[in-house]
């Protein structure tokens, strides 16, 4: 294919992208990964406890500095292509898998100057070489290979200041540039230790999504007909609507917190995982969380899963979180 040259994407920095949010786009989200009415913490601005939840950032890619809806598709078409990148289909993208570590907590006010900071990582072509099924995500044979791109980006104050890092990967079905086997990766974040199997889960945290979530969750600026119009998610494979990887990866988060944390948002210092099935908004979700060892400052580690009850498939995979254990006496 003309101009592609995958590895010269690796490195590749991308254009800032200025962001801002208010205390109301906080609630907004709170609400959109399921937080409950006993959830003040998260859900009630003026609770003593009250916080910003800590995965918020995975959205600001989306929402930017916008208060209004955002045009998906012109967001994905908008800005610079990445030199040695084909151009590709957003309608055939899924999200691979997500993490960030919480550097400084959230304000509950942006302000002005601050912005995300972008460079890819890494690129594979033949999903071969990355331990992810897309077959979880479609029933076209043909989309068993494609193209997987890493990014890292780092959320910055208007000082410089970094607040949040985040690594996230979009596997492109069915997308093969070169025909050729390539895989080059430069940075990435830490990785789950496997699932004990000699034991127990030290936690099981049972959660609800509701038919309404995905139109919820969008309004934290995830605007991708996906998760609204059927006909986009029948064309897909999906069988119609599904709800947002980044949705159901809060509703894990907050399973966490509210299970070890003692639903202290700030607690939550490192979490991620890879998007293995796809949710639909109504699904029952189950979390099963294993104490894994010591982790840094003070925090525990924890691998975990969460399987979709209602399909009973495993929904995120390979999870590993690291996270303060609410002390017992300060129940």
């Amino acid at each position: 294919m003309s101009g592609v040259d995958l590895a010269k994407a690796v490195g590749y920095q991308q254009e800032d992208k200025p962001v801002a949010w208010n205390q109301r786009d906080l609630l907004v989200y709170a609400v959109g990964i399921g937080a409950k009415k006993d959830d003040l913490s998260l859900a009630n601005e003026l609770d003593k406890a009250w916080a910003p939840f800590p995965t918020y950032p995975v959205v600001l890619g989306f929402k930017g500095t916008s208060q209004d809806v955002v045009d998906f598709r012109q967001l994905m078409a908008g800005g610079k292509s990445t030199p040695g990148l084909p151009k590709l289909n957003p309608d055939r993208v899924v999200h691979a898998s997500q993490s960030i570590e919480i550097l400084k907590p959230l304000p509950a006010v942006s302000g002005s100057g601050w912005k995300l900071k972008r460079r890819v990582t890494g690129v594979t072509e033949n999903s071969e070489h990355w331990q992810w099924d897309p077959r979880s995500f479609s029933s076209d044979d043909a989309a068993e290979t494609g193209l997987l791109v890493e990014d890292e980006t780092v959320l910055v104050d208007g000082q410089g200041t970094p607040y949040a890092k985040l690594y996230s990967a979009a596997f492109n079905l069915g997308a093969r540039p070169t025909g050729a086997n390539f895989s080059k990766r430069i940075a990435g974040p830490p990785q789950a230790k496997p699932v004990p199997k000699d034991r127990k889960p030290d936690w099981v945290i049972q959660d609800q999504t509701t038919p309404e979530q995905a139109i919820l969750y969008r309004l934290s600026g995830d605007y991708n007909m996906m998760h609204i119009d059927p006909k986009i998610g029948q064309a897909s494979g999906f069988g119609g609507v599904i709800l947002h990887g980044l949705a159901t990866y809060g509703f894990a988060a907050r399973a966490l917190v509210s299970a070890i944390g003692g639903n202290d948002p700030k607690s939550l210092r490192f979490f991620a995982l890879r998007f293995t099935a796809p949710v639909k908004p109504g699904d029952a979700l189950e979390t099963a969380v294993w104490e894994v060892g010591p982790g840094p400052d003070g925090t525990t580690e924890v691998t975990f899963i969460t399987k979709d009850v209602t399909t009973g498939k495993v929904c995120l995979g390979a999870g590993v979180a690291y996270i303060k254990k609410l002390e017992k006496g300060k129940l």
